[in-house]
């Protein structure tokens, strides 16, 4: 019997499966809770009585629940990272420097949409360590590689200097977080959205103007 009412709205699957999918059939099912419940929802027993399996057959794919919350997560990361590039994707205007500065506010944008739009899988991408492991942007991937590249892009242009590049990308990433998080679990959950975008558009000013030192 599931334990809470929001479980409960997850439809237990009923198709056949073959042994060699059980695997992401199991990936499928967590993302589906998470997307319900966060990362609570992600727990492996669950999992594996909406996949319609024991528990046992889903231990032999997961060794444990922080296994499967990393699949949620590379999950969640990948889906936010497509939102970012969809959007930086848009820009059509031809001046580098205008570009530039409009493709980083795209991705400040739908970090933000996204956040709003699926605030179970945004809380479950950051709940494991994985991330950059160096220094070098180059090697970085996903959100945080989008990011990379576009503040990268500004550089190339000559709007941002090396000397400002270096810190910028954490800069970003902690306002626009700090922001989603305000509207999606702090004291703006309440607020209209037209405010809430308006809002969003002088926190970008902000960062713009502390990117480019005017």
């Amino acid at each position: 019997m599931s334990t809470s009412p929001i479980l409960d709205s997850v439809t237990p699957r009923t198709q056949p499966y073959h042994h060699g999918n059980l695997r992401p059939v199991l990936v499928d099912t967590a993302v589906q809770l998470a997307r319900l419940t966060g990362p609570d929802g992600v727990v492996l027993r669950e999992v594996a009585r909406r996949a319609g399996v024991s528990h046992n057959a889903a231990y032999r794919h997961f060794e444990d629940r922080a296994a499967l919350l990393q699949e949620v997560s590379d999950r969640a990361m990948a889906d936010l990272e497509q939102a970012m590039r969809e959007r930086i994707d848009t820009v059509a205007i031809e001046d580098p420097v205008t570009r530039a500065s409009e493709r980083l506010r795209e991705t400040g944008r739908a970090y933000v949409d996204f956040a709003i739009r699926e605030p179970g899988l945004f809380a479950v991408a950051f709940t494991t360590s994985a991330g950059p492991r160096d220094h070098n942007s180059a090697t970085w991937t996903g959100p945080y590689g989008v990011l990379n590249a576009v503040l990268d892009e500004l550089v190339d242009a000559g709007a941002l200097t090396p000397e400002r590049r270096v810190g910028a990308d954490v800069a970003c990433w902690a306002t626009v977080h700090g922001y989603a998080e305000l509207h999606v679990h702090g004291p703006l959950q309440e607020m209209p959205a037209a405010l809430r975008d308006e809002i969003l558009e002088s926190v970008l000013d902000v960062v713009h103007r502390g990117l480019m030192g005017s």
